[in-house]
């Protein structure tokens, strides 16, 4: 029996993935960074199993009654973890966009805000003082009443709304009615209600067109349709709703992607005109703070803000609330997030920007004895950023917490105190702890992947960069914070654009469409999902998962049972398992919990029925192919040429690993952008193509790095054109040009700081970035 106070997490057994029955013990109170190649299983060791087991302790302590449903969702496969403390989790997963969630709502920082302009904002004279739910634009009585907060209204015109008037209503005048059954419905009630949907819109009376449009009214009259002869024709009771109205009501209320957004078509958007897009009533707006009001606030850069709070003398009350905003402010921009205004949606972050801001909250949060499980913080950061997340990791530590960090960035590595080492390679060929210990001992590890590029001090291999083959000039681009900004693209080359946080690099790369002279083809390899739900996974991205299903289709046994390629899709009835209708999972609803998955019970997670599962190719099922790693299969279909095509391209971009049926909600973005990329490589060339890539390196480790960028190379070579956001400096010492923006983030970004080769980039005066990769040349 270890003490309560054991100085050590220790790990026996655990099986989580692909770990091997893996023992480690990673001591408390340290700075610990697991690491190791994509696929390897750290993320499963840290997040899969020590969060994992600390989760469900704390379950069971507040959730006796949903005991049995909480061991449904599955303890992690672990004998046994002692020493464990409770745990933070802060992962680069996005909770569901919201455009009312912000900055100043994930830090808590607006509430700070509201409470000084309720005690000490300069009020209007006479003016009664506001609670600080009043300086809200989330709550009943601080939001302007007209655009409900949003500081935007969307308005419909009659423009927007009947595109063409010299159409009838019934040839389809008013484009923003739906289609199909419903839009007859409304065009037969404006029949009966005595309306000429014969007649061209613009003959029609402005009176009459204005309330088939706008009306707020929703008459309901007897329906007689007119259809074919030959079917039965029964009336009916028709409520008759506006365009206005429709389109208003399915902008707001649908859950339908595309039906919001072909709405949104029909709607302009404009500042509100009773709050001038400062999202709150008159009463509030009129309170200010050193001569600003509440919205002029929240829109400086945080830099500005804690400046200008930081100047601001007055009362003792005065001084403790502004005192404790500038104090909150600072560790946010100490993780090089200054460029930040409070107001700044949430959706519009980096998943990197959001995990800092968690972690720079926590670091208020005053908890000690905690164990905080990170997920790649560096991700997104510039090298001089990373400096200063150490030192924000290192303050967590020193206030009596554990920090165990999963990371692939070698000056995180290296400050760290312990480093557990995951190996040798991916998937079926890692999940074994390679070291646990010190990180100069990792040296002496022969089969680490990882020691390779730590204690790597050979000198970078010189290039000679390619000769351009012409240019792409971009600008003049004035944008967020790029003001005029000219930009030359050199064509036939690997560019990298560099720059720290918030300088402007995603919103120049932007300005490059395909209607641009001399870019041919265009394709923007992102980060984004590669679908929201686990029906999207490697194989159907890919389309190799149509060849599948037809390798199955044609064999004896399907024949024999008349099954069609149908059969094999989990999308459709017939094949499928209709209990979790080829999901492999269920939705298990906790009380007072947020709904979480569990296998489904019937078909164990395999998504088919058992008369399906009963085909089988060379000895495995349709499940079973799924649940093929890219490496496995490329053995398994290596004479079938359409498959063997795909699982190449994904080799080569280093995704062996991934499983074929992996779903598309466990994959990080980095995983998601290679998918795409590996999509592109299979479709062979043609003519010149250009390659956008944001951040392409972000959760890759260093091996992982050189075989992609080995795939990027190859595009050059062949001559397409490469552009490539990024903060690897191994990746910008070997890139053909350099574009560095900065110097600093927001208000302080936005220039081109340097242009050129490597070599003269990195002598550049001014450049935030020149330092580190001078220092990477040097080698």
């Amino acid at each position: 029996m270890q003490s309560p106070h054991d100085p050590f997490v220790r790990v026996r057994g655990a099986r989580e993935h692909n770990l091997k029955g893996v023992d480690v013990d990673v001591p408390r109170d340290v700075l610990a960074v697991f690491t190791g190649v994509s696929g390897s299983g750290k993320s499963s060791l840290a997040f899969g199993t020590i969060y994992a087991e600390a989760q469900r302790r704390y379950f069971e302590s507040v959730a006796p009654y949903a005991r049995r449903l909480i061991h449904q969702v599955g303890a992690p496969r672990v004998t046994e973890i002692s020493g464990l403390p409770p745990a933070v989790s802060l992962q680069q997963r996005r909770s569901a966009p919201t455009s009312r969630s912000s900055v100043g709502t994930v830090t808590n920082l607006s509430n700070s805000l509201r409470m000084l302009f309720s005690r000490a904002g300069d009020r209007p004279p006479g003016a009664a003082r506001l609670d600080s739910d009043a300086f809200s634009p989330n709550t009943a009585v601080g939001a302007c009443p007209e655009c409900h907060g949003q500081g935007r209204v969307h308005r419909t015109t009659e423009q927007s709304l009947v595109p063409d008037p010299s159409l009838s209503i019934r040839e389809g005048a008013i484009a923003a009615w739906p289609g199909a059954w419903q839009g007859k419905n409304l065009r037969d009630i404006l029949d009966a209600l005595g309306h000429d949907v014969d007649r061209p819109w613009r003959e029609l009376p402005a009176a009459q067109r204005e309330w088939i449009l706008f009306t707020d009214e929703q008459p309901v009259v007897t329906v007689h349709p007119v259809r074919d002869a030959d079917r039965i024709q029964r009336p009916y009771q028709g409520t008759y709703m506006s365009a206005r109205r429709y389109v208003l009501k399915t902008f707001a209320d649908s859950k339908s992607p595309a039906l919001r957004a072909r709405a949104e078509r029909f709607l302009t958007s404009a500042p509100c005109p009773v709050c001038g897009g400062g999202r709150l009533r008159p009463e509030a707006l009129a309170v200010t703070f050193g001569g600003r009001n509440i919205a002029e606030l929240v829109a400086l850069p945080l830099t500005e803000l804690a400046g200008l709070l930081g100047a601001a003398g007055g009362s003792e009350t005065v001084r403790v609330l502004t005192g404790d905003l500038t104090s909150r402010i600072a560790p946010v921009v100490e993780l090089g997030l200054g460029y930040l205004s409070l107001d700044r949606a949430t959706p519009t972050l980096s998943a990197g920007e959001l995990q800092r801001l968690r972690l720079a909250t926590q670091l208020r949060s005053g908890l000690f004895g905690v164990v905080y499980v990170l997920d790649e913080p560096s991700a997104g950061l510039h090298p001089a950023d990373t400096e200063a997340l150490l030192t924000v990791l290192e303050r967590l530590k020193s206030a009596g917490n554990s920090v165990f960090v999963v990371e692939h960035h070698l000056d995180v590595m290296r400050g760290a105190d312990w480093l557990v080492d995951v190996g040798p390679r991916a998937g079926e060929h890692g999940g074994e702890v390679l070291h646990s210990g010190p990180v100069a001992e990792l040296a002496k590890v022969a089969g680490s992947a990882t020691a390779r590029y730590l204690f790597d001090e050979s000198p970078v291999p010189s290039r000679r960069p390619r000769p351009a083959r012409g240019s792409l000039r971009i600008g003049p681009v004035t944008r967020h914070n790029l003001r005029e900004v000219t930009a030359e693209f050199p064509l036939g080359v690997l560019t990298a654009v560099t720059g720290v946080s918030g300088s402007g690099k995603s919103t120049l790369i932007g300005e490059i469409t395909g209607e641009l002279a001399g870019v041919g083809r265009l394709v923007s390899v992102d980060q984004k999902p590669i679908g929201r739900t686990p029906r999207s996974n490697l194989a159907t991205y890919t389309g190799l998962f149509d060849v599948v299903r037809k390798v199955f289709a044609a064999t004896d046994q399907a024949a024999q049972r008349g099954y069609g390629v149908g059969r094999f899709s989990f999308n459709v009835a017939g094949g499928r398992c209709e209990t979790c209708q080829g999901e492999g999972f269920v939705s298990v609803e906790l009380l007072f919990l947020p709904s979480t998955y569990a296998p489904c019970p019937d078909c164990g997670g395999a998504r088919y029925n058992p008369e399906t599962l009963q085909v089988s190719y060379r000895g495995r099922n349709i499940a079973e192919v799924l649940d093929l790693t890219v490496e496995g299969a490329a053995g398994f279909f290596a004479d079938t040429p359409a498959v063997a095509r795909s699982l190449a391209a994904l080799l080569d971009v280093g995704l062996g690993y991934l499983r074929l049926g992996q779903p598309a909600t466990e994959l990080s973005g980095g995983e998601a952008q290679r998918i795409k990329l590996a999509n592109e490589l299979q479709r062979g060339r043609r003519g010149h193509t250009l390659y956008l890539l944001d951040e392409p390196t972000t959760g890759l480790h260093p091996a992982d790095v050189e075989v992609l960028m080995r795939q990027l190379h190859g595009l050059a070579d062949a001559g397409h054109t490469v552009v490539v956001v990024e903060h690897d400096m191994s990746v910008v010492a070997g890139a053909d040009w350099v574009i560095d923006l900065g110097p600093g983030g927001g208000d302080r970004g936005g220039r081109i700081v340097a242009a050129g080769p490597p070599a003269e980039v990195a002598r550049a005066e001014g450049s935030v970035t020149a330092p580190y990769l001078s220092r990477v040349l040097a080698r």
